[in-house]
C-alpha cells in the first residue's frame, strides 16, 4: 500500500479516536455528576461537545487551516446555541430523544459560548498532537 495512503488512514483513525474520547467525556461528565465537582459536571459536557465538533470537522477537511476548522466549530456551536431559543413541538420532540438532546441541547446559556471557545482549544491542541502522530 501507499505510505501516504497509510498516513492518512492513521490521522483518520486518531480523529475517530479522539471524538469518540471527547464524547464520553462529556456524556459521562452528565452521568457522573453527583460524584465530579459541580464546576466539572457543570461545563465538561458543552467543552467536550465543542472539542468533538471541531475535531469532527478536522476529520472532514483534513487539508483546510486549523483557522477555518475553528470558525467552522464556532458558528456551528453558536447557531445549535441560539437554536435552543426555538420552541416549536417538533423541534422539541426531537431534543427530547437522547440523540437529538445531546446534538442540540435543550436550554440556552450564555455560558455554553466560554465552554464552546475552550473546546475548539483543547480541539487544537489534540490536533497539533494528532498531527505530529
Amino acid at each position: 500500500m501507499n505510505n501516504n495512503f497509510i498516513k492518512k488512514l492513521k490521522i483518520k483513525t486518531l480523529y475517530i479516536i479522539a471524538i469518540i474520547i471527547a464524547c464520553f467525556a462529556g456524556v459521562g461528565s452528565r452521568y457522573y455528576q453527583e460524584v465530579l465537582p459541580v464546576f466539572i459536571s457543570e461545563y465538561t459536557g458543552d467543552t467536550m461537545w465543542a472539542t468533538a465538533v471541531f475535531l469532527f470537522f478536522r476529520f472532514l477537511f483534513p487539508k483546510h487551516k486549523v483557522i477555518v476548522s475553528a470558525s467552522l466549530a464556532m458558528i456551528f456551536s453558536i447557531l445549535i446555541e441560539l437554536s435552543q431559543l426555538y420552541r416549536a413541538t417538533w423541534i422539541d420532540s426531537i431534543r427530547n430523544t437522547i440523540i437529538g438532546g445531546l446534538i442540540i441541547g435543550f436550554g440556552f446559556l450564555w455560558s455554553d459560548f466560554i465552554c464552546y471557545l475552550c473546546g475548539i482549544v483543547l480541539g487544537i491542541i489534540i490536533d497539533f498532537f494528532i498531527r505530529k502522530a
